[in-house]
């Protein structure tokens, strides 16, 4: 199992037919936010494997020429605050940045997402009496709480994410938000019995491997 994970740019190699041969082995694409719904769509459809995502703070739509509001890409599974079963993984996605300010777009304080964690309570219980196991892979714009994360409010990380992993132990928290410019900045880092990664421009995850 290869996993795709995007966020926040567009890198071009991935919109341009050179994908379908270097990610020809990818099973699943997740996508962090902050990017087009025409980009994700182009990459659903050149890779045709499924293609799960969360809004960012960012993404706030375009009218087409034809005028159309498009928002969110078509074929997409959108799983804010949702848990779903996807090729045998079980996935969670919870949207958006902390609340920085009245004119963006998917943000809430620490309490509306720890709000937000307690609606998915019954899903993660049930796939634990299921399947044995709360959750693979949780899906976020921003990142925890002091991992990844930055000192100003925009990008402040949520303290909610860290009992999160402390309670229902994914594998994988695969977050967006956080630019990376340059090298020496970590974008993969453990905490306690889940890797949590920065999915700025692109990541590839071998659930095989990488662990």
């Amino acid at each position: 199992m290869k996993i795709l994970a995007v966020s926040d740019h567009v890198v071009e190699m991935l919109y341009s037919p050179a994908i379908a041969g270097r990610f020809s082995d990818v099973d699943l694409v997740l996508s962090c936010g902050d990017l087009p719904a025409r980009y994700l769509e182009y990459i659903k459809t050149m890779l045709g494997v499924p293609l799960l995502y969360v809004f960012g703070n960012h993404d706030l739509g375009v009218h087409t020429a034809d005028g159309r509001f498009e928002l969110e890409p078509q074929g997409c599974l959108n799983i804010d605050g949702r848990v779903v079963e996807v090729k045998g993984l079980l996935i969670g996605g919870l949207e958006g940045s902390m609340f920085y300010s009245e004119r963006a777009a998917y943000q809430y304080t620490e309490q509306q997402m720890r709000r937000k964690v307690w609606t998915m309570l019954p899903a993660l219980l049930w796939n634990r009496l299921h399947y044995g196991r709360f959750l693979d892979i949780l899906v976020t714009h921003a990142p925890p709480y002091r991992i990844h994360d930055a000192a100003d409010p925009c990008h402040t990380g949520f303290k909610t994410f860290l009992w999160l992993i402390e309670t229902f132990r994914p594998r994988y928290l695969i977050h967006g938000h956080v630019h990376v410019y340059g090298t020496g900045v970590a974008v993969s880092t453990r905490y306690q019995q889940t890797r949590v990664i920065n999915a700025y421009n692109y990541q590839v995850i071998d659930w095989a491997k990488d662990w």
